[in-house]
């Protein structure tokens, strides 16, 4: 049995994996830029001679299935959008002195990549999402003369995920040039073990190579940089480095007053790590890192920095909508930002490895991170009907076909580049497993268990603890178990960081507890299985649990709340995701998320935000009755039309407008979102009563309405403070309302401006009952990325300047070159207004 898992410390390392736009770590530069891309090249593309000029000119990161028009002929596991095989070259001069080195880091290709270098074949990756580098110096040219880096990307296999997972160098490209005495590649490890107010120890563990010849004698300076950039502490100590040797070297600092890193204060730390041989500098390498302590506690939950909080997350896919897998830091500040707003403080990267950048966000902003190896093991998933294997074609060949033999490597690999994010706290090692073994399925007794009639959703196990063993027993083992892979998985986990808690996402976790796999993990994640935690509470007390997949659903965070034992939840999902939509033409994504997949918020997000946050909040939301999930009863009373739907309700919320607009004296059921106490509703100034959050179980405030064109306000009140929000009825648009969230930018080829477009009346009211079709005309030094309405159900293209609306709304992203000066945005529409923007790239 498992007692209290506490993880003192943390830390955050690796200004190693990050770009230099980011970094101090001088030998670290920027590997995205001029490169050439072809879907149409031949096999011979890795040559060096090959003529390129044709080719389409680029810089990373790229997805190249999002720029292609969706497809109603193509997959919509994968949000019917194509794969292919692509090729990338890139020309650079070798820089490298004699005695040093030179590394190439792939944050991420998907997928089955091949590198060459000057015609020669230096490895590849199968998997999409882990980090790799190699060693070039082998194969470069000279100094001084010319280099060719080619990339085949094979994504033949377009339906090998369940989600869209977009193609190509989709995440940053770094070359690393070092002497050959240096700090490696993610050769850092900072942990904090003693936290308290007063003070911290600093543990690193920094490994040195010397590719040298000859031994070394060298000095290690550790500098401890305060979050203000005050040097608070230095360290030093001599070694000698054995020649063609790597050696792992131990130092301690201690910090006073150390701040922590938390989720309201996510103070970072940085150590300078220099090398020296006979007091000149070799190697220098800045790590980031945070201070902070937590604790997942069978009996009472989550605790960080010795303080109880309940983990409010969400689980993300890696698309961000419009720019699909290659996404800009600012798509995600902004998004991030959003979901922060609302009381969110976790997320869960799934089912696969975060970026680097992605990871920086969050250590930046205070989130949680539960970080994810795997969505397959041993056994394949059906990418298009979201379950066990049942077709076999090559279009659909995932991750499980090479998992035997790449399963270590990428594990590894993905803990040495993220372990010193402080933000993670768990590492999952994989997703919804279970149902890939059909010994395991079968033990349950939910499946093809004749005496068995409950829905598996809502029902506890049909067997006891005892009786699923002994099936399990008894059932014939396949070629691999889920136990022995799943030690196998944690104690690989185990050898690089014993820090974090360990974790899977169990979608049968009564027969995972019965396997034997559940005493490898320290944090038991229920994947919809709300109905299963006081089955856990009873059966296994001592082992912590919590919900790693859940429904973005009131009745799903009343279970958390109402035990103490249970440290949280992730809902599914954050924000809307493209994929996961098969044969649901002309949707093209998954609509459980709070935000929508161009940022917006949806009426999730506001129910979520007033359990989340203690601040008053309210948001209106109107339907007709005929089409409302409600009804008048004989008191004239709205009730549900399935009495107690809500506690069952599951991944979308109900049918729901934002607007006030309908036909005169048609009934209108208003629903008010909100964790005031009291809320009274008004209609033009007249009130319609109040009414208090107590007497609804579902916490959604209810009125009849009939409707009178006008303005619905709502006014409520918590801890003697009031708020409002209303929604007035909107003419016919006339003109635009933008909102830009950055009116400036740097000229880096990277920074962003999110450009809203809301069409309004005649009187300034935002109209959200009609849409009409917006253009947009760019000049100047930036760069269409592409637009969305957010809706699910755009199939619009996103590589143009044109869409229709959807509630009255668009969104533009452009982006900023490496030419300084002035961009202007240009909107217009048929009978609307129209409307410029201008944005300094400085």
């Amino acid at each position: 049995m498992k007692n209290s898992i506490y993880f003192p410390l943390f830390f955050l390392l690796l200004a190693a994996c990050q770009t230099s736009k980011t970094t101090e770590r001088a030998r670290l530069q920027d590997f995205n830029f001029n490169w050439k891309f072809s879907l149409d090249a031949s096999e011979e593309a890795f040559q060096t001679d090959f003529v390129d000029e044709d080719w389409r000119a680029l810089d990373l990161p790229h997805d190249w299935s999002v720029e292609f028009p969706f497809d109603s002929t193509k997959e919509g596991a994968t949000g019917y959008l194509p794969g292919g095989i692509g090729w990338y070259r890139k020309h650079f001069k070798t820089e490298q002195q004699e005695d040093q080195k030179t590394y190439i880091i792939f944050d991420g290709i998907y997928n089955h990549s091949e590198i060459w270098l000057n015609g020669t074949k230096i490895g590849g990756r199968p998997y999409g999402y882990v980090p790799f580098y190699f060693d070039l110096t082998p194969h470069l040219n000279p100094e001084g003369a010319d280099n060719v880096v080619a990339v085949k990307v094979d994504r033949s296999r377009y339906v090998d995920s369940r989600w869209y997972s977009g193609s190509g160098i989709y995440r940053n490209v770094e070359l690393v040039i070092v002497d050959k005495l240096h700090i490696p590649v993610w050769g850092t490890f900072i942990t904090t073990p003693e936290v308290s107010e007063k003070s911290a120890l600093v543990k690193l563990q920094v490994d040195v190579q010397n590719d040298h010849s000859t031994e070394k004698a060298i000095t290690l300076r550790t500098s401890i940089l305060a979050p203000n950039g005050t040097n608070i502490q230095t360290s030093e100590s001599q070694h000698n480095i054995a020649a063609n040797a790597n050696e792992k070297i131990q130092q301690e600092l201690s910090v006073k007053n150390p701040q922590l890193w938390d989720i309201e204060t996510p103070n970072l730390y940085q150590a300078v790590i220099t090398v020296l041989e006979n007091g000149k500098s070799i190697d220098e390498y800045t790590t980031t890192f945070g201070i902070r302590s937590f604790q997942f506690d069978p009996q009472t939950g989550f605790f960080l920095n010795g303080k109880n909080h309940k983990i409010k997350g969400v689980c993300l896919h890696h698309d961000g909508g419009l720019v699909g897998a290659a996404v800009p830091k600012g798509v995600w500040r902004r998004r991030l930002q959003a979901l922060k707003d609302g009381g969110c403080n976790a997320i869960r990267i799934s089912h696969n490895p975060g970026s680097q950048e992605f990871l920086d966000l969050c250590d930046e902003m205070g989130f949680l991170v539960q970080d994810e190896f795997f969505d397959e093991w041993d056994n394949p998933k059906d990418k298009r009907l979201n379950k066990y294997e049942t077709h076999d074609d090559y279009i659909s060949r995932g991750s499980a076909d090479y998992f035997q033999e790449w399963a270590e490597a990428d594990l590894k690999n993905t803990i040495l580049a993220h372990r010193n994010h402080p933000s993670i706290i768990q590492w999952s090692i994989g997703n919804e497993i279970e149902w890939t073994y059909a010994r395991t399925q079968e033990a349950t007794g939910f499946f093809d268990n004749a005496d068995w009639s409950g829905n598996y959703f809502w029902s506890t196990s049909p067997y006891s603890p005892e009786k699923i063993r002994e099936v399990y027993q008894f059932l014939p083992e396949g070629k691999y178990t889920i136990e022995d892979t799943g030690r196998k998985l944690a104690a690989w986990t185990r050898e690089l960081d014993t820090t974090r808690a360990i974790t899977m996402n169990c979608i049968l976790p009564s027969a995972t507890l019965e396997t034997g796999l559940a005493e490898a993990i320290d944090v038991l994640g229920f994947s919809y299985r709300r109905v299963m935690y006081d089955y856990a509470r009873e059966y296994y007390p001592e082992q912590a649990v919590m919900g790693t997949e859940n429904l973005g659903q009131w009745h799903e965070w009343k279970a958390v709340v109402e035990r103490p034992f249970i440290s949280g939840t992730f809902l599914w999902t954050g924000i809307d995701y493209m994929g996961e939509s098969n044969g649901s033409w002309p949707k093209k994504a998954t609509t459980s998320g709070l935000l929508d997949l161009g940022g917006f918020t949806k009426p999730s997000y506001h129910m979520m935000k007033t359990l989340w946050q203690d601040e008053p909040h309210l948001a209106i939301t109107t339907q007709t009755l005929d089409k409302s999930i409600y009804k008048l009863n004989a008191q004239q009373e709205v009730v549900e039309k399935k009495e107690g739907a809500w506690e069952r309700a599951l991944w979308s919320w109900h049918n729901v407008n934002r607007h006030w607009n309908y036909e005169t004296e048609q009934m209108i059921i208003a629903e008010i979102l909100s964790n005031c106490e009291e809320v009274e509703l008004f209609l033009n100034d007249k009130s319609l009563g109040k009414k208090r959050l107590a007497d609804f179980p579902d916490h959604i405030y209810k009125w009849a309405v009939p409707f009178t064109v006008g303005e619905l306000l709502a006014k409520g009140i918590k801890n003697g403070k009031t708020v409002e929000t209303k929604v007035i009825t909107a003419g016919e648009p006339t003109q635009l309302k933008i909102e830009v969230d950055q009116e400036q930018l740097r000229a880096n080829n990277y920074d962003i401006t999110h450009v809203v477009v809301q069409l309004l009346d005649a009187a300034n009211n935002p109209v959200m009952h009609a849409n009409r079709e917006i253009t947009f005309d760019i000049s100047g030094v930036l760069k269409l990325l592409g637009v969305d309405n957010g809706a699910a159900t755009n199939v619009q293209t996103y590589q143009t300047n044109s869409l229709i609306t959807s509630e009255g709304r668009a969104l533009l992203i452009v982006q900023a070159g490496l030419e300084k000066g002035r961009g202007v945005i240009g909107i217009d529409g048929e009978g609307l207004k129209g409307e410029r923007v201008e944005i300094n790239v400085e």
